[in-house]
């Protein structure tokens, strides 16, 4: 029996996999304006350097996220207190990190929404992603953000010099690669990242359940993935509290993932879960004490 292009695995490259767009993307109005007037590419070259990009990010590692033009979304703009974090990005005195950046496509939008650009880290595994956004976005003689490749769960990696240095974390796309355990440990480093005080904020948005559990993701056959409701992310931040002896006000909201194609069974730990169950889940963890 032929398996279903479902089941190949991601590092395969096999362009016939659900995950990569045989289109090309529909680009949103507010990702236009970026490319246009940040990046100044001519209004019909959008789509054909977006195509161009994409491709060569998925020679890189192809992710999902890359086959289908999800790093477009230029998501951080989308979050609640997306106003708040360029408030305070604004007056040059706090610092901002995006963890897990890909081509630091959500700094992009932050330093063309008027956020001083050396003031922004951006951080992911492979350097070669945050390269490329510099071809993506044409402002490798301009942009001043730090990029720093690094593993999260490495004490040593060159993220240690930004312990307790910064203000503001967005992860996004990023716990809902790890099984719970592991996500306990990102935590306890965004603890240690974000400075020792009240108003220190980690936001993002995450692929969720309405039934949250540890599932079997294509990304990273060896390990699960464990996917949140609001109440269990707010257990564990609770836990991580109790941990670190600090406390956090979580905020949460569940919304309904779009652009997943209809309703549809994925292969999970010895069960499916359908893809009605899913959700994005948005997230805010501002420390209070």
């Amino acid at each position: 029996m032929a398996s279903s292009n479902s089941d190949h695995q991601v590092g395969s490259r096999d362009k016939s996999v659900d995950w990569y767009a045989k289109e090309g993307p529909n680009v949103s109005p507010t990702t236009r304006e970026v490319l246009e007037k940040y990046s100044k590419i001519p209004p019909d070259q959008v789509v054909k350097h977006c195509l161009e990009i994409r491709d060569r990010a998925w020679q890189i590692y192809p992710y999902p996220c890359i086959g289908t033009f999800r790093f477009l979304d230029l998501s951080i703009s989308l979050l609640p207190v997306y106003s708040e974090i360029v408030q305070r990005l604004r007056t040059g005195q706090q610092k901002f990190l995006d963890l897990g950046c890909c081509f630091g496509q959500d700094i992009r939008r932050l330093v063309y929404d008027g956020v001083p650009s050396e003031n922004t880290f951006g951080s992911d595994l492979k350097l070669d992603f945050m390269e490329l956004g510099y071809e993506m976005f044409l402002d490798k003689n301009t942009l001043k953000t730090k990029f720093i490749a690094g593993d999260v769960f490495d004490d040593n990696s060159d993220l240690s010099q930004l312990h307790g240095k910064v203000d503001i974390i967005q992860a996004s796309a990023f716990f809902h690669l790890f099984d719970r355990e592991k996500q306990k440990k990102v935590a306890h480093r965004v603890v240690k990242l974000l400075k020792p005080q009240q108003g220190s904020l980690l936001v993002g948005r995450q692929v969720g359940s309405i039934n949250p559990g540890e599932y079997l993701h294509r990304t990273n056959p060896e390990s699960n993935m464990f996917r949140h409701n609001d109440v269990s992310w707010k257990e564990l931040w609770n836990e991580v509290g109790n941990e670190t002896g600090t406390s956090w006000d979580v905020t949460v909201e569940l919304k309904d993932l779009a652009g997943v194609g209809g309703p549809r069974a994925l292969p999970t730990d010895g069960k499916q879960q359908n893809m009605e169950d899913i959700r994005w889940i948005i997230f805010s963890v501002r420390r209070t004490g």
